[in-house]
């Protein structure tokens, strides 16, 4: 299997690992990318964009990375606290007044952000059509009552966190746009990202990957690699890990299910783009307007009092829209890191320490909820050269400083080896 893209001088085990994925852990098409100090360092891609053809993928092929998408969803929030046009600690209610109904009128913005609300399900079955009307589906969520008392514990809003980040932009937004389209204009434009939340229609189909689905077999063979605890959840009739999917017609395959905006699931992009976002991030995010209180927020210990996750059976921590380091995972070289998994193996995150945007995408989709070995050994291997690059000696004041990918030709990562290197070292956690 060619892999195409780069690697910078020092990440060349990314490119290894991004390869011994295809020979050894069933990889069907995938892309990586990461951007250190500013700079992108890996861009790598390779595979079939389609699991039951031979179209490759290509440079700019763009899939669903899942969950992940709630990350970049929850950057938009903070782009709005930056602005002073919503605070954190804020009622929902003072920003969507009809939201105060049965018993929500004291949940925060921050609970409802760290899945504290209890507002995991609704009382009624969404449809991708009904999708299309958001003032209809701002009225559904604005009655919904809570399953637990908001704040004395946390559980997974699998989909239902996208659809209230959807009505708080909304809400607070003076020119009233959606999370998509404020996201487009507010943060994929300045930084040139294609990542969408709702695809443009001339968007081709050409470019879009089809996803591999867990089949019932392939699930039930995959059990051994989720947690007992998940495990259990899922296979119990009407467990409310299964009603949270909330919607029972979406199809990651049908164009129809992401044209519409799903900020908890359905974005659309690149692994470039979405390690360019969170570069932006880990370098304090002062591009995109981002202030220092903002980010100390978002990088700030979270409470973990209740770690034990009601949906998912296992403990996991949130804060602000993003998972965080906590009790039951860790990642990252600090715990102000921050970031979004996504179902079958996708995650994207910063690591303002270390200053690194990474992310990770495929189109199979595996049984991990976390550490899926083809994106943990991608994400050992960065860490593994930012360990190596910080022992490095420092260059005389006359030396070049080392290539970045934007000074190299984009060829395939098998023809770019005379530039590289070989470094192998270990780095704290990852």
């Amino acid at each position: 299997m060619t892999v195409f893209g780069q690697v910078a001088p020092g990440f060349e085990d990314v490119r290894v690992e991004f390869e011994r994925n295809f020979a050894k852990r069933g990889e069907i098409g995938a892309a990586v990318a990461a951007y250190w100090r500013g700079q992108k360092v890996v861009d790598l891609w390779g595979g079939r964009r389609d699991p039951k053809g031979a179209a490759p993928w290509a440079e700019d092929t763009m899939v669903v990375p899942m969950s992940s998408t709630k990350g970049l969803s929850a950057m938009t929030l903070a782009v709005a606290n930056a602005r002073g046009w919503l605070d954190y600690e804020a009622s929902v209610a003072r920003y969507w007044p009809e939201f105060a109904q049965n018993g929500k009128e004291a949940i925060t913005v921050r609970q409802l952000l760290g899945h504290e609300a209890g507002l995991v399900l609704l009382d009624e079955p969404l449809t991708i059509a009904r999708m299309a009307d958001l003032d209809d589906v701002a009225r559904l969520l604005a009655r919904q009552t809570p399953s637990w008392p908001p704040g004395t514990r946390h559980g997974y809003h699998t989909m239902s966190l996208g659809l209230y980040m959807q009505e708080l932009i909304r809400h607070v937004d003076p020119a009233r746009r959606t999370l998509g389209r404020f996201f487009q204009e507010e943060i994929a434009a300045p930084l040139g990202l294609e990542f969408y939340i709702g695809l443009p229609r001339d968007i081709p189909d050409e470019r879009l990957a089809k996803v591999k689905t867990l089949s019932m077999g392939r699930a039930l063979l995959g059990l051994r690699k989720a947690p007992l605890a998940l495990i259990v959840k899922a296979l119990r009739p009407g467990s409310m890990i299964l009603r949270s999917l909330l919607i029972p017609n979406l199809d990651w395959n049908d164009r129809r299910s992401l044209e519409v905006e799903l900020p908890a699931g359905n974005g659309v992009g690149t692994a470039r783009a979405m390690a360019r976002a969170y570069s932006a991030f880990a370098e304090g995010g002062a591009e995109l307007g981002i202030t220092p209180e903002t980010m100390a927020r978002i990088t700030a210990q979270p409470d973990v009092a209740h770690p034990m996750d009601e949906v998912l059976g296992v403990q996991t921590c949130f804060a602000l829209g993003f998972l965080r380091p906590g009790p039951g995972y860790a990642f990252g070289s600090s715990p102000r890191v921050f970031g979004a998994p996504g179902a079958g193996g996708s995650f994207a995150f910063a690591d303002p320490d270390a200053r690194l945007g990474f992310a990770y995408v495929m189109n199979r989709l595996d049984a991990y909820l976390f550490d899926d070995p083809r994106e943990k050994s991608l994400r050992d291997a960065i860490y593994r050269a930012l360990r190596a690059a910080a022992k490095a000696p420092m260059r005389a004041p006359h030396t070049p400083p080392t290539k970045s990918l934007e000074s190299a030709s984009p060829v395939p990562s098998r023809a770019v080896t005379p530039w590289l290197g070989t470094t192998r070292t270990s780095w704290l956690r990852s």
